[in-house]
């Protein structure tokens, strides 16, 4: 029932396009290390060419996805079909953070929504493209993006967002650093 693919084809692209969640894990190298599954809404990832994806990351109580991406940079996203045919597609690659103050920031936030409460944008090189049955999923119904985390961040402002990642966002769980660890040190 599993298929690869070369890269991830025009049909892929429209099929995650329509899908309003997808999840991203990733893991330390350490085996006593906890594997992190986020689920991402706000029509916040975009295809970048065949081979390469990107998502904005916001502001969030934890940090694991880029503390994990800067020790190994290993990452998975996956996009299932919740109507319509059942479909699961997984992006297997190797992944990093692009903060603001990057010199690549501009061009590729260029291509996402602007979102209070940014934090950082998560880039993945795809190696493995792979889609499987989903026949397993449930049918749901999509309502709608939930806006709480855009209020919130809005509410806060950039400076009370930025104090917040200071405070929540520099250490992962399992004590790695991530990349907003080293502007807190400047």
């Amino acid at each position: 029932m599993a298929k690869l693919f070369d890269s991830i084809t025009e049909e892929l692209q429209e099929f995650i396009a329509a899908q309003n969640l997808f999840f991203v894990s990733t893991a330390p190298l350490s085996s006593t290390g906890h594997v992190n599954l986020s689920p991402k809404g706000l029509d916040c990832f975009r295809i970048l060419s065949p081979h390469r994806v990107a998502y904005l990351d916001l502001t969030g109580s934890g940090n694991e996805t880029s503390a994990h991406l800067q020790e190994n940079g290993r990452i998975t996203l996956m996009f299932c079909a919740f109507a319509e045919q059942p479909r699961i597609l997984r992006l297997y690659g190797t992944g990093y953070t692009i903060l603001p103050s990057s010199p690549d920031w501009e061009s590729i936030y260029s291509v996402l929504p602007q979102i209070p409460g940014t934090r950082q944008i998560i880039v993945a090189d795809i190696k493995r493209v792979q889609s499987s049955c989903g026949f397993g999923v449930p049918l749901y119904e999509y309502q709608s993006q939930r806006q709480i985390l855009v209020d919130w961040a809005s509410k806060k402002g950039k400076q009370g967002v930025q104090e917040y990642q200071q405070q929540k966002n520099c250490i992962s769980i399992d004590g790695l650093p991530t990349p907003l660890s080293q502007l807190s040190e400047r």
